[in-house]
């Protein structure tokens, strides 16, 4: 198989770099980090025009009849300029799980609104514990008349404090086999008994804590079926870990060239730093570990397109990928030294998203588990 991109592709790539550059800057990011929302309206807006929210969705539904491959790419390029935001959260969490789960009268009425940027969307999935196990979903979801009635707490939900929707992924039954009794709800943001609480991350994105308390649902809002909502919750972390992991390459790029930049400015003892031999073999090792992570992110997104069994290649992605960008930017700062650090340099808003995204859609142990399980031990 072929992992290079197409013309088409490079457009994409082109195009969304040239876009961002002019309205994505370092000190953007910084802003919205400071900022309550972490986003700015005019910007969601125009990222929709360019038909950015859609890039997965079929034409009927406002889409542009892309593939994960094209999203990928793009992703990339957001990861290249710490594009914050609820993209993330609403393109490759929300329309997955609407699209892999949904009926049509769901569709119908979201996904339009999502590629016009009419509609944010979350997934609440996380619980005390940070496990993306099915065992570890403890929310309950308990049948009332025609109605559940939701309680419970959910951690880390990306951009829940801005969504218009979010996919609660609850316990309806408890079950030998933990994957059963698991069902998706589409809950309003102005739903009662739903309590959001901004935290204060790592990374410098948003993530809340989101608080059911007996939130009575009707059963119209159930995505999927009722206790079969695993397999679409699988589905979209499969699609979240190498989404990820496009980000974390964009972002390991710019690490490389921050690193670079300072290697061919700054002098020590007379000469450039970027001629000692260490800091040279620092760049060649980052770059290794750069190009590596890109072409098993691409390998593992080509699968996914093509709709190829591909658990293996994304674990394996997802693993190598979260170790090799942590330690390529562990190179940068030995190799740019203390000022990497600073909050006015560039490399530390890197450093702080890779460290954060590594751990994102499970970490490098959990991917090896699932790569040696694929293995037969």
């Amino acid at each position: 198989m072929d992992y290079d991109i197409n013309e088409d592709q490079k457009l994409i790539k082109d195009s969304a770099h040239s876009f961002l550059s002019s309205e994505c800057n370092a000190m953007f990011v910084r802003d919205m980090e400071k900022s309550d929302q972490g986003f700015t309206p005019e910007l969601w807006q125009k990222m929709a025009e360019l038909g950015w929210m859609g890039v997965m969705l079929p034409e009927e539904y406002g889409g542009i009849e892309g593939n994960f491959l094209d999203l990928t790419i793009l992703l990339e390029e957001m990861g290249y300029f710490c594009l914050p935001g609820p993209f993330f959260s609403t393109v490759v969490l929300g329309i997955t799980a609407i699209m892999t789960a949904g009926n049509s009268k769901q569709k119908e009425s979201l996904l339009p609104k999502i590629a016009e940027g009419n509609c944010i969307v979350s997934l609440a999935m996380v619980e005390e514990n940070a496990s993306i196990k099915p065992e570890s979903i403890l929310v309950s979801a308990k049948k009332q008349d025609e109605n559940f009635v939701i309680n419970g707490t959910k951690l880390f939900v990306p951009d829940a404090h801005i969504a218009d929707k979010i996919i609660c992924v609850a316990r309806t039954k408890n079950a030998g086999n933990k994957e059963d009794g698991i069902t998706l709800f589409l809950i309003d943001k102005e739903a009662a008994g739903l309590q959001v609480t901004p935290l204060k991350t790592f990374g410098g994105d948003k993530q809340s804590e989101v608080t059911f308390k007996n939130l009575v649902i009707s059963s119209d809002n159930v995505l999927g079926e009722v206790d079969k909502g695993w397999p679409a919750i699988k589905k979209v972390l499969k699609y979240a870990a190498i989404a990820k992991c496009a980000e974390l390459v964009g972002g390991g790029q710019r690490a490389l060239e921050l690193t670079l930049e300072n290697a061919n400015e700054r002098e020590q003892f007379g000469q450039k730093i970027g001629s000692f031999q260490a800091v040279q073999h620092h760049c060649a090792n980052i770059l290794t570990y750069l190009e590596t992570s890109k072409w098993m992110t691409y390998m593992a997104a080509s699968k996914i397109s093509a709709a190829l069994p591909c658990d293996k290649e994304v674990s394996m992605a997802k693993a190598w990928v979260s170790d090799s960008c942590r330690n390529l930017q562990a190179l940068a700062h030995q190799a740019t030294g203390g000022i990497g650090f600073m909050e006015e340099h560039d490399l530390q808003l890197y450093f702080r998203r890779i460290k954060s995204g590594g751990s994102s859609y499970g970490d490098a142990d959990f991917h090896r588990e699932i790569v040696a399980q694929e293995l037969g031990l």
